[in-house]
């Protein structure tokens, strides 16, 4: 009987234990912060603000502290630029002492990995030009068969590739001054018609009101007045729609 008393406070006991961990768990877990990247816009921008200040105080206190040298570049996501230098030095001091430690000049890898670039743009240019003469005519002393034949089928292709653009472009052409022409056509037998009823009745389109209509136009045409001009097809265009 004891050692089942025993037993049962035994296992009490280690049950007791294993809820402490658990809660203890559970709490560390609610406390904890998943690293991931933060969707909305604004709380990303608010996080990087606030961390940001948080990193340059840390930099701050290190510097005061330890007398450390300290230089940070940070780069939002907008790209807007911010650094921390600690006092009394310089970005250009930090990225010097930066390659006497290692032992390296960026600065010259650089610019030599900028010539190798530069030189190679050089020779591409340089083939393009001899390329561009060679399509003139010129630079194919030192040609074989077989890049000559390469030469000739490029060209012929350039040319059959022009012919068929020219021809294209004249075909626009024509087609747009014959719709001028079909336009112009119907603007003049519209103008002939209004001409020809209007040589007919002159009072055509006029509104009478009380019989005076006169006054629409300020003028009347009379059969035989030597003072009216005579229409000619040079001046149809003169005349105006009466609707």
């Amino acid at each position: 009987m004891l050692q089942s008393q025993l037993r049962r406070s035994s296992t009490k006991n280690r049950d007791r234990d294993q809820s402490r961990e658990e809660i203890e768990q559970d709490v560390m877990a609610r406390g904890k912060i998943q690293i991931r990247r933060i969707e909305n816009a604004t709380n990303r921008q608010v996080t990087y603000s606030k961390r940001r200040t948080g990193l340059f105080k840390k930099a701050n206190e290190l510097t005061v502290l330890c007398d450390a040298k300290v230089s940070i570049i940070m780069f939002s996501n907008t790209s807007k630029l911010h650094e921390f230098i600690s006092p009394n030095t310089t970005t250009k001091q930090m990225y010097d002492a930066y390659q006497n430690a290692l032992g390296t000049d960026i600065w010259t890898s650089h610019y030599a990995k900028m010539q190798e670039d530069l030189e190679k743009l050089r020779e591409a240019n340089r083939q393009l030009q001899k390329e561009i003469r060679r399509r003139m005519g010129y630079c194919m002393e030192d040609m074989n068969m077989e890049e000559l034949v390469f030469l000739q089928h490029d060209i012929e292709n350039a040319v059959t590739n022009i012919r068929e653009r020219k021809y294209k472009v004249l075909a626009n052409q024509i087609d747009t001054t014959k719709k001028k022409v079909r336009n112009g056509e119907g603007i003049h037998r519209s103008l002939m018609q209004a001409f020809d009823v209007l040589r007919e009745d002159p009072q055509y389109g006029l509104v009478d009101k009380a019989g005076d209509y006169n006054h629409v136009l300020g003028l009347r045409w009379i059969p035989g007045d030597p003072n009216f001009p005579s229409a000619t097809a040079s001046c149809l265009t003169t005349y105006t729609y009466l609707e």
